[in-house]
């Protein structure tokens, strides 16, 4: 049996000698002689320039991306803080929109209180109703303590909206002319002929009232007269426009009239009303 030859192996610490010196030489080969001026130089510009070409792409397609994503945090820095400013922006201008339009109803009431003078007037704020779309009755801020009693005159708008029927110390209930248990005593202002306005929430879809009971032997009233509350009226002061007269066909009695007419008061958007300080009764 032959015997297996030893196998030659050199330690690491010899391999990493000859490494070493063979770096030494070429050095000094390199400094001393023009042996990189050849064939060095050729496999040089094959090989390492190529290569140099590609790691200097590489780095500029990852500045590149490094720069997009600098960039990119700092577009979505500003989008957050735009989004921000237009928040606050859309919160002022609603504010401005509401304190516009406020500005505007209550330019109607002063003009509504100069329009009936002789009456003390307290202003309020509608602060609660019954559901629906029409304020038929609702709820005001002001009441026994602001001076308000039961059966005193609400006007908005261009006129008559109804009467205080029940009164607390900070708050008082309205019952308007348009809700079905309402009636009112009323006249046509050019002649003088007495009437009866009701309520009616069915005929408001339409944005109109009843007229009742006008007598107008003479055939005068024509659609667009003014209807005002009546001397005779038990609850409401004379003189306080309702509306005007949308349409109006003699009765089957052939003596008085009937018809609807259009309320000179929004009922379906009401916010701030007048409370006239003073009772029919009184006077």
């Amino acid at each position: 049996m032959k015997k297996k030859k030893p196998k030659f192996t050199l330690s690491s610490e010899y391999v990493l000698l000859i490494f070493t010196v063979l770096c030494v030489i070429m050095i000094l080969v390199t400094f001393n002689t023009n042996i990189t001026a050849g064939p060095l130089r050729g496999v040089a510009s094959y090989v390492l320039v190529p290569l140099q070409k590609g790691i200097n792409a590489v780095g500029t397609i990852v500045t590149g991306w490094s720069d997009n994503m600098t960039n990119l945090q700092e577009v979505m820095a500003e989008n957050e803080e735009l989004k921000s400013q237009i928040d606050e922006l859309t919160v002022e201008n609603n504010i401005l929109q509401q304190d516009k339009f406020e500005l505007s109803r209550l330019r109607e009431l002063y003009k509504l209180d100069e329009k009936y003078p002789d009456y003390k007037k307290v202003g309020a704020r509608i602060i609660g109703k019954d559901a629906g779309n029409w304020f038929n009755t609702f709820v005001i801020d002001k009441g026994s303590d602001d001076g308000i009693a039961v059966d005193m005159n609400v006007i908005a708008g261009s006129g008559l909206v109804g009467r205080v029927t029940s009164v607390s110390k900070s708050s008082a209930t309205v019952l308007a002319i348009i809700d079905d248990s309402s009636n009112v005593g009323a006249q046509v202002l050019s002649t003088s002929d007495n009437c009866i306005v009701t309520g009616s929430l069915k005929l408001m879809n339409e944005n109109k009232i009843a007229i009742s009971k006008l007598s107008d032997t003479e055939d005068k009233v024509t659609s667009g007269e003014k209807i005002v509350t009546s001397n005779i009226s038990d609850k409401y002061l004379p003189g306080i426009l309702i509306g005007y007269v949308d349409e109006i066909s003699m009765d089957s009695n052939n003596l008085t009239k009937s018809g609807t007419l259009r309320p000179a008061v929004d009922f379906a958007h009401l916010e701030e009303v007048l409370v006239i300080l003073e009772l029919k009764k009184e006077q």
